[in-house]
């Protein structure tokens, strides 16, 4: 469980290609980790945000991470779908993100997620921060590439309600898809929990692909 990976964490840097990945991917972990952890300073990267989703992505970091002890909020314009054949421009950022910081943990997409954006900033996040610990989060998709965990994060009823009324509230440009609602968001977390006997009954799945003791 995710509670006794990190004793002492000080730094947290959040990936996101998409201006709801972070909140959907891991925001009850962040929840968590926030609560844990007084005073955790937390940067905050989503590399695609245009029109409305622009402001959404800013807003919904502050709000979410309201606690943390630092936050620092940066966006990008890369095209959404295009990261692919963007990859040196985007890698160009990687090598900046990781020559400015130095963070106990970094969160970003799982390697084997079916969405080809979300797949470049993995690769590239591997690639950027070779002696750092990285946890991959899970997005759920019409694609159906859900995966199987090996790390859980155990979410309160509080922490599991808030991400999920956060959700609902900070993306109204998202409210028309049918995917986007309160059910997807519950089930999954239910689901998590059922997995790792969760005693709120939910939790986020994450992804370890490599850990250093």
């Amino acid at each position: 469980m995710i509670e006794s990976v990190f004793p002492d964490l000080r730094e947290v840097l959040c990936l996101g290609a998409h201006a709801d990945d972070i909140e959907i991917g891991c925001g009850g972990t962040l929840l968590k980790l926030v609560r844990m952890h007084p005073g955790l300073r937390v940067r905050f990267v989503v590399f695609s945000a245009l029109g409305p989703r622009i402001a959404e992505a800013e807003q919904s970091a502050r709000c979410l991470l309201a606690d943390a002890g630092e936050l620092r909020f940066e966006q990008h314009a890369f095209r959404d779908s295009f990261f692919p054949y963007q990859g040196e421009a985007i890698k160009e950022t990687f090598h900046t993100l990781a020559g400015s910081c130095s963070p106990g943990l970094i969160l970003t997409h799982r390697h084997d997620d079916a969405h080809q954006d979300h797949r470049t900033l993995s690769d590239l996040t591997w690639c950027a921060f070779r002696d750092h610990t990285i946890l991959e989060y899970e997005v759920p998709k019409f694609e159906g590439d859900l995966a199987r965990p090996n790390l859980y994060a155990r979410l309160t009823d509080a922490e599991a309600e808030q991400k999920i009324a956060h959700l609902a509230q900070a993306f109204p440009s998202q409210s028309g898809k049918p995917w986007y609602d309160e059910r997807t968001f519950r089930a999954l977390l239910r689901i998590r929990g059922l997995e790792c006997h969760a005693p709120s009954g939910y939790a986020e799945g994450l992804y370890a692909r490599k850990l250093v003791l």
